[in-house]
Parts: C-alpha cells; sequence; structure tokens
C-alpha cells in the first residue's frame, strides 16, 4: 500500500504516465466529458469533493508548466479564478472560451471530474517536465 500522496490508482497511473505537454483536466459536475477520453469519476455528491481539494491534491504531484482555464471564471467564478491565481501564482495560466475549453478537453490524457456544483470550475493542467 502507498505511504503518501495520491492513493487513488487511477490518478495515481495517469500522473506517472503523463508526458511533456500532455493536458489533465480537473473538472465539475457538469461538464461534457469527450468520448475516447478516460474518465476517473471521484463525484460522491454536489460538492464533494471541491474542485479546489482535487486541484491541490494534483497540484502536489504533478510538474506543471501552464494552467488553462474559462474566460468565463472571471465573471462567473472569481472565487475559483482567485484560488487559481493564488495557487499557480507562479505558473502561466491561458484563458480561453468555455467552448475552447471543451475542444481542448478532447486531447486530455485523462478528465478527473469532481463534484464542485459551481460554474466554470474546470481546468486544463499541462504537464511540464521535471529534471533535476
Amino acid at each position: 500500500m502507498k505511504k503518501q500522496g495520491i492513493l487513488n490508482s487511477h490518478i495515481s497511473k495517469i500522473l506517472a504516465d503523463l508526458g511533456h505537454t500532455d493536458y489533465l483536466v480537473v473538472c465539475d459536475v457538469g461538464l461534457p466529458i469527450p468520448a475516447g477520453v478516460p474518465k476517473i469519476d471521484l463525484a460522491l455528491k454536489l460538492g464533494v469533493p471541491s474542485f479546489q481539494d482535487v486541484v491541490n491534491l494534483i497540484a502536489e504531484d504533478m510538474v506543471i508548466e501552464k494552467v488553462i482555464v474559462a474566460e468565463e471564471m472571471k465573471t462567473e467564478n472569481k472565487e475559483a479564478l482567485q484560488y487559481m491565481q493564488e495557487t499557480f501564482s507562479e505558473t502561466i495560466i491561458e484563458s480561453v472560451t468555455h467552448e475552447q475549453l471543451k475542444k481542448l478537453s478532447h486531447n486530455a490524457k485523462a478528465v478527473i471530474r469532481t463534484g464542485e456544483a459551481k460554474p466554470y470550475s474546470n481546468c486544463i493542467l499541462q504537464a511540464g517536465v521535471h529534471f533535476g
């Protein structure tokens, strides 16, 4: 049994398999999951687990060189935007339309669905490289 870190075997495998520039999506309960993209469904009930809880755990274990969020987050979910800016203050944060984010999610290695029930609580985490 693992001693620390992410215990979910599906998430651990996806993180270990990511290569440079690969996408991992963390989403709310409403984001449509593209056909053919593996879905890791963590949603237990509305709000559980939260978007922030899941992103925090992923960020502890993943080299992230860029984050992509929906432009709509700026007006429709300021709390999530503030959280993303604080959490990834030293990382490039790119904004695209929600429609563009949904299209980009087709290229993801996996989508992790949270129980979050607040609008535009979605992000794409682009893998970096850990040399060192």
